[in-house]
């Protein structure tokens, strides 16, 4: 059997170097956590032409989803005005091909791993809202243990129930719960750091980011190998 094929949903890029006109990108650190767990990683282009059912087409027929870090989601995407200042990144495109490829990869029950962005994604998803900006920089470019619930599916994927060191670049958070998830992570100081959906084999989701640490952390690591075994036994189930 072929390796488990997990999509990552890539980003407008003006930064791109080494190649001609407009680019589409996403970091290496997620390819290669994935390729170090045994997965192959491919990178969806942020198209919206494609939601004419292609891109759910192909949803159906890989085996997971990851999603990574990036700008703020548009607030009206949660029934929201735009209110802080802070806001910054915001695409259109990317929040209409992310909402729209996590609800498809919810419907066909596939691994999804959320990253920070990821995390929020889900939420919105789900029908969920956004703290705009949480008013602090204590989670900004900063390294933090997190305790997980014990029995949580992000625990067992961790392999501890309080991961040592990491790091988040946020400055939002969940405000209401999407429909369907439990928080299974927070901070010392009562941050909301990491969620589950309870109804989905294994849909799961942190705010932080291990892939900054994963090369060097196997505590970190230990998600993408937990990500692709995931989606190994789901596409065995199928």
């Amino acid at each position: 059997m072929s390796a488990p094929i997990i999509v990552i949903v890539g980003r407008q890029s003006e930064k791109a170097s080494g190649v001609r006109a407009e680019a589409y990108a996403s970091g290496q650190r997620y390819y290669k956590a994935i390729e170090r767990a045994g997965g192959i990683p491919l990178m969806l282009p942020p198209m919206p032409e494609l939601l004419d059912g292609r891109l759910i087409d192909l949803i159906g027929r890989v085996d997971g989803v990851l999603f990574h870090g990036g700008g703020d989601i548009d607030p009206r995407r949660y029934g929201d005005a735009a209110t802080a200042e802070q806001l910054y990144g915001i695409v259109h495109e990317h929040d209409e091909v992310e909402l729209a490829v996590m609800r498809a990869a919810i419907n066909h029950d596939l691994a999804v791993l959320g990253l920070c962005r990821g995390l929020q994604i889900l939420n919105v998803a789900l029908g969920g809202t956004l703290v705009q900006d949480i008013g602090s920089e204590d989670h900004w470019l900063k390294f933090h243990p997190v305790s997980l619930q014990p029995n949580s599916r992000l625990a067992k994927g961790f392999g501890t129930i309080r991961p040592a060191r990491c790091h988040s670049v946020h400055h939002q958070i969940i405000d209401a719960l999407g429909e369907g998830l439990q928080v299974v992570g927070t901070t010392d100081d009562g941050m909301l750091e990491a969620v589950e959906l309870n109804s989905a084999t294994w849909v799961v989701a942190t705010q932080w980011h291990p892939e900054d640490t994963a090369h060097e952390d196997p505590e970190q690591q230990n998600i993408f190998d937990e990500l692709v075994r995931q989606a190994a036994a789901g596409r065995a189930r199928r």
